[in-house]
């Protein structure tokens, strides 16, 4: 690539440390520059409309030119720009926000701490998970269980729940008292003749015999996404949740549910725990909340949580956490009225109606010659790309299938996300319509064709 000596494109190769990017190949490629946005489209620097088949990161569920959130946004800033919620202060919307989502969770809770991102909630989470157990008096029951391909973020606690290798490799990651159990895809990690169920029951036993290998005295929490977003969106087997559920209960193991991505519609319920019918003691939202137009996450905690951590704060003096933007006061502003959005439009409805186009849609490319397994629910899937079906045996990383998945639909004008494993993601806005989907899975198809292509000239057919 051609870059123009002191063009955006040059001082970003020059200046910007991207994150989640080959920093070798930002120097030769540079960087795509996004402009403008018009509803489930992003218009690049030269003025090409792409639809933005993940939402940008999972989180613009409505789209990119909602009026009502920049005006939310611009009322707030004129208002009150910044306060904070240290020492007892706060601000209206703050205080709004908490009621609203306290009124709104789908399991029981009692207080909502605010944070500027997905990762800090879950960090956030962690920290109050080992103050809780340190104000009852036992300090070693500190040990989190997440699963093998979750992404909880990348703070040094929250990325040592994320177990990818590309998370914590080169991090020195993860740090002491995180540990891992199985990843419930059932495709990939199923046994011959097992049933849906009885992979399930063998999850909910390996997580069972970890906790007592470990000690139940040592193990705090479980941490768990109602589907595995960044990891491969991997959707939980039949009865999984309740197998699970029941283990935790019997061990005294607090349960997170991490909202991040299924939040607010996106599985076809307000919260993917009404879902999967999840009953947890704290959860985390981020992304949609705000729509993504202003950074904003939020750990909820129930009231036992809250109980414990009342009573240490009043012996140490004060709960001492927080951030200097917890609770910042515009962002709060943008995430009332995305919520009065939802609501008012009813969003969730909307997603019910649309969603069986999609899955419709997403089903039909696993026909195609180098999908192994395409899943999803409600307006979140993912095609699963494999060298023999019948073996389920991946290709080799080297020839970047997924990556050229992802290249070649952009082509295409679509913007989607390739995962490890060779994986290719798709969450579009929620405001996306049936002739939107049919509009983003034939990009996507011509996608997956060209990749055929290129992986047969190559050498490499799909068997």
């Amino acid at each position: 690539m051609s870059v123009r000596a002191n063009s955006p494109h040059a001082k970003d190769i020059a200046y910007h440390l991207h994150p989640y990017t080959n920093c070798v190949l930002h120097e030769q490629t540079g960087p795509h520059i996004i402009s403008g946005g018009d509803g489930i489209y992003v218009i690049d620097d030269d003025g090409n409309r792409y639809i933005e088949g993940l939402a940008g990161l999972w989180c613009a569920a409505l789209g990119f030119s909602e009026p009502r959130l920049v005006d939310a946004a611009t009322r707030q800033l004129s208002a009150m720009p910044y306060y904070h919620g240290f020492a007892h202060k706060t601000t209206p919307p703050v205080i709004e926000l908490a009621e609203r989502l306290i009124e709104m969770a789908p399991a029981p809770m009692s207080k909502v701490f605010f944070t500027n991102s997905g990762s800090e909630a879950n960090d956030a989470q962690i920290k109050m998970v080992w103050y809780y157990n340190n104000a009852l008096g036992r300090p070693e029951k500190k040990k989190i269980i997440s699963r093998y391909y979750a992404y909880h973020g990348v703070t040094v606690a929250a990325a040592s729940l994320t177990h990818m290798p590309y998370v914590q490799a080169s991090f020195d990651l993860p740090i002491n008292n995180f540990i891992a159990t199985d990843c419930p895809h059932y495709w990939r990690f199923g046994e011959d003749g097992e049933t849906e169920e009885a992979f399930a029951t063998r999850m909910a036993d390996n997580l069972e015999k970890l906790i007592l290998d470990e000690g139940p005295e040592t193990v705090a929490a479980f941490i768990a996404e109602p589907v595995q977003g960044a990891g491969g969106v991997i959707v939980p087997p039949a009865t999984y949740f309740d197998k699970v559920q029941a283990v935790l209960r019997r061990h005294d193991v607090l349960f997170i549910a991490d909202e991040v991505i299924c939040g607010f519609g996106r599985t076809g319920n307000m919260f993917g725990s009404q879902t999967y019918d999840l009953k947890p003691d704290m959860i985390t939202v981020a992304k949609a909340l705000s729509a993504a137009y202003l950074p904003i996450g939020a750990a909820m905690i129930s009231e036992k949580v809250y109980q414990a951590i009342r009573e240490e704060s009043g012996r140490r003096g004060t709960f001492g956490t927080g951030y200097t933007y917890s609770g910042h006061p515009a962002p709060a502003a943008v995430a009332l009225e995305t919520l009065k959005i939802y609501q008012e439009r009813d969003i969730v409805g909307h997603v019910q109606r649309v969603a069986p186009r999609f899955q419709q849609r997403l089903g039909a490319l696993g026909g195609h010659p180098l999908v192994g397994e395409a899943r999803g629910v409600g307006l979140i899937g993912a095609v699963q790309l494999v060298r023999d079906k019948t073996t389920r045996e991946f290709y080799d990383p080297a020839l970047k299938a997924a990556p050229t998945v992802m290249a070649r639909a952009s082509e295409h004008r679509l913007l989607v996300r390739a995962l490890m494993n060779d994986v290719v993601a798709v969450c579009p806005p929620l405001i996306i319509t049936e002739a939107e989907i049919d509009t983003l899975f034939d990009r996507l198809e011509l996608a997956l064709d060209d990749t055929r292509d290129i992986l047969a000239k190559a050498g490499v057919a799909a068997a």
